[in-house]
């Protein structure tokens, strides 16, 4: 065997920042025009919050993730170069994973492609995050403290995030298609020029600068994706949209991004280091970035684990009134011990446990903090009652119950009965179940791929053995 040429160059094409948040054809068209190497990206994120990787459902529906799909199975089937995506189907646990393996058989199935496709499996039963834990290979990220086994067990779904090794090794095995499971969002773009024998500092740093398509150029939404070339000193960032830019201040900005540093990004294995890092505006539309370097470290993996908890019924309410509005605080009060008071007589032991909760939006219901005395009363505020029980029923039954109170109880006794604004009828929704974050930590790794199952399709296998069988 011959040893690897001399690594130049490489040109990733990252289409968006997410699967199925829409890849334009005009920007596929460029990138194909600029002669890419590879199409790599983001698939999923927490930023949803826990239901997707608790229930194995996407954000995004299955036409979108289908539309941008079609556009770029198409692209990788007319050039042959990989196409890679992380955290498929949103929360990158086994259903997700799936879910989008589904969609991609279906699109190779109605078009005649015959992909080699790798599927990297990152979700973790509880008998190993024991293990690990038992073990001392588990440590807690801030605030969180020691992982208990009841915690562990409290998990519907647990996923370990990959590095690139795993991507790395579906290369090396000849994959024409990607799907990953949880992943850094970094890991993934930086999979294909470290394969390739891209320096490692520049590669992580241009696969952070990417892992959101446009979010690194001057103008977010005009456009979705953004090209990179990376050799062998550094690497250039560009949009594909022809009326954006880069900018020194939007690549830089950029590692701030879910990222509380902007000089150093913790990564599995390794830290990112842009301390010394040198922007340049090299032309009007891209910036060259050099100088970026890479800490090797033990090699970690972060764990995110999602539970159901109990549910949730919702009502809504407008208030306009002058004497309300000037009294918000004495109006939550007393509306909360009402609210309370009425469960609590109608219902007795059978209502379990229960939390009823008022949000007043437009006053403080995003941060939850009191507000300054000083505060001039708003024009209108939005009031959501939010009662959270056992079961849905148990949820449905008390927002019933409090029904009157809520749409009509005065702020003083003594006074007519008002009628607020509801915007809806019936006027209790069933929000369904709650569901949340139980893991914020990382397990210590020897082996990189020790967590990782890798599967392999190859249509065209498959379509000859079906052939054969006809």
């Amino acid at each position: 065997m011959g040893s690897k040429p001399e690594f130049t160059k490489v040109k990733v094409f990252v289409p968006s920042g997410q699967l199925g948040a829409g890849v334009p054809a005009s920007e596929v068209e460029a990138a194909l025009e600029r002669g890419m190497d590879v199409m790599a990206m983001d698939a999923g994120s927490t930023d949803s919050g826990a239901a997707y990787l608790a229930t194995g459902t996407s954000k995004n529906s299955r036409d979108a993730v289908k539309a941008d799909l079609l556009l770029l199975m198409a692209a990788q089937h007319k050039t042959g170069v990989p196409l890679i995506f992380g955290t498929a189907g949103q929360a990158g646990g086994d259903l997700n994973v799936d879910w989008t393996l589904d969609i991609v058989r279906e699109i190779a199935r109605d078009h005649g492609y015959r992909p080699k496709i790798a599927v990297l499996y990152s979700e973790q039963s509880a008998a190993t995050i024991k293990a690990k834990n038992a073990a001392g290979k588990v440590r807690a990220l801030p605030p969180l403290g020691p992982l208990a086994d009841v915690t562990i067990d409290e998990c519907r779904h647990i996923v370990a995030l990959m590095g690139p090794e795993p991507y790395i090794a579906a290369l090396e095995g000849g994959a024409d298609i990607i799907i990953g499971g949880r992943s850094t969002d970094t890991a993934v773009l930086a999979s294909f020029p470290l394969w390739k024998g891209a320096p490692i500092g520049p590669t992580w740093h241009a696969g952070k600068t990417a892992e959101c398509g446009s979010q690194c150029t001057a103008t977010v939404t005009l456009g979705s994706g953004v090209f990179i070339t990376i050799d062998k000193d550094g690497f250039e960032v560009e949009p594909l949209h022809p009326a954006n830019r880069c900018t020194v201040h939007s690549v830089s900005a950029h590692m701030l991004y879910e990222n509380s540093n902007p000089f150093r990004l913790i990564e599995p294995g390794g830290v990112l280091d842009v301390s010394a890092a040198k922007y340049e505006q090299i032309t009007e539309r891209k910036v060259r970035v050099t100088g970026s370097v890479w800490h090797p470290q033990p090699y970690t993996m972060k764990l995110e684990g999602a539970a159901g908890g109990q549910y949730q019924t919702i009502m809504l309410i407008g208030i306009a009134d002058p004497q309300v509005l000037s009294n918000l605080d004495l109006f939550h009060d007393r509306m909360h011990y009402a609210l309370v008071s009425r469960v609590q007589r109608t219902m007795g032991e059978a209502a379990g446990k229960f939390d009823i909760s008022l949000r007043i939006y437009g006053w403080n219901a995003v941060s939850g903090r009191p507000v300054p005395k000083d505060t001039a009363p708003p024009r209108e505020v939005g009031v959501m009652c939010v009662i959270t029980a056992e079961t849905q029923d148990l949820a449905t039954q008390m927002a019933k119950a409090c029904n009157p109170y809520f749409f009509h109880m005065p702020l003083f006794d003594g006074v007519e009965l008002p009628s607020y604004g509801f915007p809806f009828t019936p006027a209790d929704i069933a929000r369904g179940q709650v569901f949340e974050f139980k893991l914020n930590h990382v397990v210590e790794l020897d082996d990189p791929m020790e967590l990782v199952r890798t599967k392999w399709i190859d249509l065209a296998v498959e379509v000859t053995k079906e052939a054969a069988h006809a």
